[in-house]
């Protein structure tokens, strides 16, 4: 497929992505060729029905320790592991809520050949997640950070610590998306970041996986 197609299939709610942009990480890199790798074979074929999902940052109520990297940054700012946060921005959606959206594309006919952003709402920084937190947990979000760090003291830090590196090159950048064609299409109406962030940390906290 070229690119000029699989942009057209992506519509105005995303921006073309280079995947070999030095910033591109192999993560990102691997789930856009294996969209296009799917759309491809739908060409291809001439079938069957296809409708793609792609979420932002997945929170949302944790069943044990084995959790995603997302939920690793809700758990190191309730640890008090960071002393001031990185100017990093991303969506959020909650689980539950990709997982009613992934039913709602596999049983509604408006889905087919369609693909949709979950995402809850505005795009958020981490220390807007930490005031969040601060706010509705009192004493359990106290260790949050209350300042944002420069951008040129963590790409310095990121020399160091390999899990600072990966984030450097989205110090700064904001990016606005909607999933506005989900709830037009499906009906779909996500929790709001705000209810996002609060049940990610109180499980956490009800499963004893925050430090004491």
């Amino acid at each position: 497929m070229t690119d000029a197609r699989f942009q057209a299939i992506l519509g105005v709610e995303v921006q073309t992505l280079d995947i070999d942009g030095a910033d591109v990480q192999p993560y990102v890199k691997s789930k856009t060729l294996a969209e296009r790798a799917a759309w491809d074979f739908v060409a291809r074929e001439g079938g069957p029905e296809l409708a793609v999902i792609n979420p932002v940052g997945i929170f949302g109520p944790v069943l044990g320790p084995d959790f995603s990297g997302s939920i690793s940054i809700m758990k190191a700012l309730l640890d008090g592991v960071m002393p001031a946060a990185p100017k990093i921005y991303f969506a959020l959606v909650d689980v539950r809520d990709v997982a009613d959206l992934h039913l709602r594309a596999m049983t509604d006919p408006a889905a087919a050949g369609e693909r949709f952003i979950a995402s809850a709402g505005e795009t958020m920084s981490i220390l807007d997640i930490a005031r969040v937190l601060r706010a509705r947990l009192g004493a359990a979000g106290s260790r949050t950070p209350r300042f944002e760090a420069p951008n040129w003291l963590m790409r310095l830090a990121a020399l160091g610590v390999p899990l600072l590196r990966a984030g450097a090159p989205q110090l700064g950048r904001i990016r606005h998306l909607s999933a506005a064609k989900a709830r037009r299409l499906l009906g779909w109406t996500p929790r709001g970041n705000e209810e996002i962030i609060v049940a990610t940390a109180e499980s956490l906290l009800r499963l004893g996986l925050v430090k004491p």
